[in-house]
């Protein structure tokens, strides 16, 4: 048998530019596996309170450092951003919003939301 050369080949993902939606799709699973993998984080901090005070300095100074801070607004951002997809699946299930500019609107809304949430929550913390 011949193997016809020519046959078309399937693009990757490089030669595609996902819409907005696909992007959010994406970081929506991503932000769940960020969430599953700092709930080890945050066992860690309520042990540490369990402790006593020899553990609660000990996760303070590590908490002092400017990666674990990092880590714990990503853990925050991470937070907010699963809350508002969820909120906006809340609104695909009554059947709303479908169309391609609402999708975007919404989209841009999500993310605005997230990270308004963030910064609010870092004027208290």
């Amino acid at each position: 048998m011949a193997s016809n050369t020519n046959r078309p080949t399937s693009p990757h993902l490089q030669e595609y530019r996902l819409p907005l939606t696909g992007i959010i799709s994406i970081t929506h699973r991503m932000t769940g596996v960020m969430l599953s993998a700092g709930l080890a984080f945050f066992v860690y901090i309520i042990s540490a309170l369990a402790g006593g005070a020899a553990d609660y300095a000990d996760m303070q100074d590590l908490m002092g450092i400017w990666l674990f801070r990092l880590v714990y607004w990503g853990f925050v951002y991470a937070l907010f951003f699963h809350l508002c997809h969820g909120v906006r699946h809340l609104i695909w299930d009554t059947g709303k919003s479908f169309d391609r500019e609402t999708l975007d609107r919404y989209a841009m809304i999500e993310l605005g939301c997230s990270l308004a949430l963030t910064l609010f929550t870092l004027l208290f913390v």
